[in-house]
Order: C-alpha cells, then sequence, then structure tokens
C-alpha cells in the first residue's frame, strides 16, 4: 500500500476527489498518510480530518527563509514515510532543495493544458487569449515552473458564451477525473519516465 502525502493550501476540492476515489475502491493501492497546508484556514484540513486523516498546518510565514519551511515539510513527510507528495491546490512555489528529496515523486495538476499557459491564474490566461480549447494536465514536479513531465491530460472545449468562471468550473471537472486516474497509475506502477515523456504501461482512456 502506497502511502501519500497531500499539500493543500484552500478549498481542497482534488484532495476530497481522491478521498473519494480510495474510499470508493478506483484507487485500490494508496492511502493519504497525511494533509499539510501552509494557510491555518485551507478547508482542505476540514475535509481531511472529515476523513479521518492525519493533518498539519506548516505556515511558511513562520519561518526565516524558504529552506527552513521545506525543511519542516519534509520532516513532517517522512514521519509518515510518504511515497509519493500529491500537490492539490498548494500555492507555494517549492525549491530544488525540497524536489531533490522526492525526485520523481511529486505529482501536480495544473489548469491548463501544458506547455501552454504555465503559472498562475492558467485559466485566464487561455480565456483572454481566446482559445478555442483548453483543459488541465497531471504532470511530474521538477525544477521548471510546470514544466515536469506529463502523465495526463484532458482537453475542455471553450464554447461562445463562456466566461473565465464557467471555463473554470468546467476545467476543475476534468481535474478531479484525471488527477485520481493518474494517482491510481501511479500507485499501481504503471509509470515510466523516459527523458521528458511518460510511458503508461496498459493504458486506458479516461471518460
Amino acid at each position: 500500500m502506497k502511502k501519500l502525502g497531500v499539500l493543500v493550501s484552500g478549498s481542497g476540492t482534488n484532495l476530497q476527489s481522491i478521498i473519494d476515489s480510495i474510499k470508493n475502491g478506483y484507487i485500490n493501492n494508496a492511502e493519504i498518510a497525511t494533509v499539510i497546508s501552509n494557510n491555518k484556514d485551507a478547508y482542505g484540513i476540514v475535509r481531511a480530518k472529515k476523513a479521518g486523516i492525519d493533518t498539519a498546518i506548516i505556515e511558511h510565514g513562520n519561518f526565516p527563509t524558504r529552506e527552513e519551511f521545506e525543511k519542516k515539510l519534509i520532516e513532517t513527510l517522512e514521519k509518515y514515510n510518504v511515497d509519493y507528495v500529491i500537490l492539490a491546490g498548494f500555492m507555494r512555489v517549492l525549491t530544488k532543495f525540497f524536489i531533490s528529496r522526492f525526485k520523481n515523486r511529486i505529482l501536480n495538476i495544473h489548469p491548463a493544458l501544458l506547455p501552454s499557459f504555465p503559472g498562475v491564474d492558467a485559466q485566464k490566461q487561455a480565456f483572454d487569449y481566446g482559445v478555442k480549447f483548453s483543459g488541465c494536465t497531471v504532470h511530474f514536479v521538477d525544477e521548471g515552473t510546470d514544466t515536469g513531465p506529463i502523465i495526463v491530460q484532458a482537453v475542455v472545449p471553450v464554447i461562445n458564451n463562456d466566461t473565465e468562471e464557467t471555463l473554470k468550473k468546467r476545467i476543475l471537472a476534468q481535474e478531479h477525473k484525471i488527477y485520481s486516474y493518474a494517482i491510481k497509475l501511479l500507485t499501481e506502477d504503471k509509470l515510466t519516465i523516459v527523458g521528458n515523456k511518460v510511458k503508461i504501461k496498459d493504458e486506458n482512456i479516461v471518460n
């Protein structure tokens, strides 16, 4: 059974979808060992507590440097012997110091079709640019900004009467599907990184 450490900063809807996917058996070779937030008011912590998951609040503002903050994150994750770190709306850029400790073991979900529109406000970037298709991407985290190897993507068409908010909602619905799918593949040892590409064993299409 693989152990996951989930990092959140906000409402935690992707966290909830992962909790639900484990509970209903879709993800059947993993458990969430701990949920950590840098924001004491994150509703993701409430979701974790409701599910009986251990939680921790590690506020970045309480540390003199980014490295000291990340040392505390690492210490907490290692206390739970986590196999993988799952970023679920974690609004802090992780440095080489943290990433090297969990090399090829950190997943993130980004609300755009990478490599287009990396960074913050990706849905707004795509909407303002006038793309006809947007979507979301699950990828391994490397030292760049949303540049790690791509595991899976979902395409969301932009329709004529879309607003930025309606597009965000439809992208989020797909995030919930593909993040659980990617974690299922990861924890079943079906992912192999070759160069900057991810090879999937026994790949199935997510509907």
